[in-house]
């Protein structure tokens, strides 16, 4: 620079006030706040005060966990010290064999010499031990009492419902032989539903091989690693082949304090002593024919007190109302220990008072509410009308012997001209409101063109000429013929291949359908709307609800409700640790000769409101091991406790942290994917509680059922909405910036001004709307947020709402066992 050119200082320079954004556009605010990520409430470290009084909260709760655990350990140890009948209240242990040739009988009759029984008890014990049964069995040196178990091997149900009421769950495994696939999938659902049992692993060997010191601790250490893939908390194997080794294995379930002697949810449940804890007396006949009677059950109450105002439920049986609760007498075994107390009777005086009796407030066996059709707003007929409808319905009565008749092509049988539709036949247009809308076939155009080159042909006489009438075939007297096997597996492979790659389309496209050209979109998909967000848009929850929601029970206050049915059910009822003779009436003759008396019979109570049907929502996560695909709608058996249901569920997203929109609006899946929590949905009785459950598919007779998925009950919420998506796809012809012509995504002028309102988005991250329609086939303008590109697709959501299935009853198969004399146990009816 010369020297006497002049310059100002660069502190004279104006600097101009930024733009404030409070006056900015909201384009302007979109786009400058796409991906950033607000900074949280407490940023930074925290302040001294913070982390002293965090580390205080963290050891003060320390402290309480470190009481509470006490306390349990405590409740538990004189839990099982005294009984109210005298005695002691006998452990549940529950002997689950996984291999065939594991023998239970023998592994009883190895562990009872180190309970410490008398020689003429054991010999009397030991003669009347079969392969299958519940055995109550005294064990005076550890001063306590086992009900022992001993289950079918392989045998899923029994399995199950055992071990949900049992203290010890002990898993009998080959030392020669590995577990199969079938005894895998035991164990997953033991894992899914009995989660926090106290399983003790066994090892038995064959008579003929016995275990080698030297092998042995291989052996454990490797059934040990199998184990504690299934139960991490598993720290040792034992076994009962050998007298030193059974007597660690009798301390080892005698000595510890089992946890989870209580419920959580405060219900009860109840295991009769042996088969002959359990009487059945009748009483009269149901107005069908069948007799009913009252059944009596001894046994003690575990778990949570036992009303009789509530319900109680019979695996495989049902639900039954309680007559009463009487005080039980002193046990056989409690006598034996005890002989002074020899001249007690083992039948209840009759001066006894009940424990428990029903009161007003006693539940009923209500399950569904009956609609009253009429109840909504009707129109009064008029005489004209009335007297129309009464010639119609003779009219009709009196043409019952008519047969129908069809013009069809000469050489037409009567099947097929069944298959062939008149054009003036009406087509209500409804569509299957279960069924898969998106299935449809669009090839119209080749079948319409068909039907005109073959049989809508203009010809007038030459018409008339080449047809005839015949009478329609029903064909119901036709016998059905089953298929070659060998065709019947290539079906069946085609079928598994064509769902296979349904699911891989859902994968790829998810809820993208192609828009049908023979039907208009507007009729196609008039059951269907669009939403402006899918979290806050309004959805009507009582909106065009099926006759269905009218026979269910909804709650004001779930939350509420749960808290207070599960805090009366600790307090209110008999006491945990009672010996009772429960009396339940009105117990089909059936329910008592069905059962298998050499398994555990077993009583769950209810809490209030249980046995009423509302929409059910479980929380479930898929099974990586299974393999073929699961879609909505597919039969599966639900076990939710003691319950178990055939189901077919509706699946929808699940929000993490229970979380949801404004308007309780959930996407639904057409597939249970895996890797992912997800919801599904039925119809069922009222359950409280986090309640763990699995999904099984039944694969036939005589195998294990495969464990579809597992998770735990969510809530009982009928207005959860649960919205189908389906996704209209069309593609650009021509881009002029922001302003894109597209086609493919309707095919008439009247459908896209009928869609014009629902908003577009596009795979690219766009979104727009649709400005006018050009033409009449189905092109359209559409005006987007931002610069379009050529390779993008343009979408359009659209939603309706499902609902799901009635549930149905599942009643396990029956277990056949065999006495050791070869005959069938059984029971005499006084």
């Amino acid at each position: 620079m010369a020297p006497g050119d002049h310059h100002h200082r660069p502190t004279l320079k104006q600097s101009n006030k930024g733009f404030k954004s409070k006056h900015a556009s909201k384009g302007s605010l979109k786009a400058a706040a796409k991906g950033k990520v607000g900074s949280p409430a407490h940023s930074g470290r925290p302040t001294k005060n913070l982390q002293s009084s965090s580390k205080r909260a963290r050891l003060n709760a320390n402290a309480q966990k470190r009481d509470l655990k006490r306390k349990e350990i405590v409740h538990d140890v004189k839990f099982f010290s005294t009984s109210s009948g005298g005695g002691n209240v006998p452990r549940i242990i529950s002997v689950v064999p996984l291999i065939p040739i594991i023998s239970p009988r023998r592994f009883l009759l190895n562990l009872l010499p180190s309970l410490g029984l008398p020689p003429s008890e054991l010999e009397q014990v030991s003669s009347t031990i079969s392969e299958t049964g519940s055995y109550l069995v005294r064990a005076p040196r550890f001063k306590t009492t086992l009900q022992i178990n001993l289950l079918p091997a392989l045998s899923l149900y029994p399995t199950l419902d055992a071990a949900l009421v049992s203290d010890y769950v002990v898993l009998v495994l080959g030392s020669t032989e590995e577990v199969q696939l079938e005894g895998e999938a035991i164990l997953r659902c033991l894992q899914g539903q009995v989660g926090g049992a106290e399983v003790i692993p066994c090892v038995q060997a064959p008579e003929e091989y016995p275990i080698h010191p030297s092998s042995r601790s291989g052996i454990h250490k490797s059934l040990l690693s199998f184990t504690r893939y299934f139960y991490p908390r598993a720290d040792k194997v034992y076994s009962s082949d050998t007298p030193n080794e059974s007597a660690l294995l009798a301390r080892a379930l005698c000595e510890a304090a089992p946890g989870g002697t209580k419920s959580d949810e405060g219900r009860a449940y109840l295991i009769a002593e042996a088969s002959e804890g359990v009487r059945w007396t009748p009483t009269g006949t149901r107005e069908d024919g069948q007799e009913t009677g009252r059944m009596e059950v001894v046994g003690t109450v575990r778990g949570g007190c036992l009303s009789a105002d509530r319900l109680v439920h019979v695996p495989g049986k049902g639900d039954f109302q309680v007559e009463a609760i009487l005080p039980a007498p002193p046990s056989s075994l409690a006598l034996s220990a005890k002989p002074h107390q020899q001249a007690s009777t083992m039948s209840v005086d009759a001066g006894s008072e009940p424990l428990s009796v029903p009161t007003e407030n006693a539940d009923d066996l209500t399950a569904t509410n009956t609609p009253d059709l009429m109840a909504n707003e009707q129109t009064w007929p008029t005489e004209e009308e009335m007297g129309e409808a009464s010639n119609s319905v003779s009219a009709v009565a009196g043409a019952g012997d008519i047969r129908r008749t069809k013009r069809v092509p000469k050489g037409t049988s009567a099947y097929q001209a069944a298959w062939i539709v008149d054009e003036d036949e009406d087509d209500d247009g409804d569509e299957d409101e279960d069924g898969d809308e998106d299935e449809m076939d669009v090839e119209g155009d080749e079948g319409e063109q068909a039907v005109e080159d073959g049989f809508g042909r203009e010809g007038g006489d030459e018409d008339d000429e080449e047809t005839e009438e015949i009478e329609l075939d029903s064909r119901r007297g036709e016998t059905h013929r089953d298929l070659d096997p060998e065709q019947e597996e290539r079906e069946y492979a085609a079928y598994l291949k064509e769902r296979e790659k349904a699911a891989e389309e859902d994968m790829i496209f998810p809820d993208e359908i192609d828009t049908p050209r023979h039907i208009a979109a507007r009729t196609r998909f008039q059951r269907y709307r669009g939403l402006k967000s899918f979290r806050t848009s309004p959805w009507d929850p009582y909106e065009n609800l099926p006759v269905d929601y009218a026979r269910i029970f909804q709650f004001e206050s779930y939350a509420a409700t749960k808290k207070r049915l599960e805090r009366e059910a600790r307090e209110e009822g008999v006491k945990p640790g009672t010996r009772i003779i429960l009396v339940l009436k009105d117990v089909p003759r059936s329910a008592f000769e069905e059962r298998n008396s050499m398994l555990p019979f077993i009583v769950h109570g209810l809490l209030q409101h249980e046995h009423k049907q509302s929409v059910l929502h479980f929380v479930v996560q898929r099974n990586t091991e299974y393999e073929e695909p699961v879609k909505a709608k597919d039969p599966l058996v639900l076990c939710v406790g003691p319950r178990r249901y055939v189901i077919r569920p509706l699946y929808s997203q699940h929000v993490r942290g229970g979380g949801r929109g404004v308007n309780n609006v959930h996407k639904s899946e057409k597939f249970l994917r895996p890797g992912s929590a997800t919801v599904a949905t039925t119809y069922g009785p009222v359950c409280f509680g986090k309640t763990a459950c699995i999904l099984l598919k039944e694969e036939g007779e005589d195998q294990v059922p495969s464990l579809v998925a597992m998770g735990t009950f969510l809530s009982a919420d009928p207005t959860r909405i649960i919205a189908k998506r389906i996704i209209l796809t069309g593609h650009p012809v021509k881009i002029h910036k922001k302003t894109a012509t597209l086609r493919y995504m309707f095919f008439d002028r009247d459908d896209i001004d009928y869609f014009k309102s629902v908003e577009l988005h596009t795979k690219f991250g766009r979104t727009g709307h649709i400005t006018e329609p050009l033409g009449t086939h189905g092109y359209f303008k559409a005006h987007f947020d931002g610069p379009m590109q050529q390779m993008d697709t343009v979408c359009m959501s659209l939603y309706k709402r499902q609902f799901p299935k009635w549930s149905e009853d599942f009643k396990p198969p029956q277990v056949g066992t065999v006495t050791a004399n070869g005959e069938r146990d059984g029971m005499d009816v006084e």
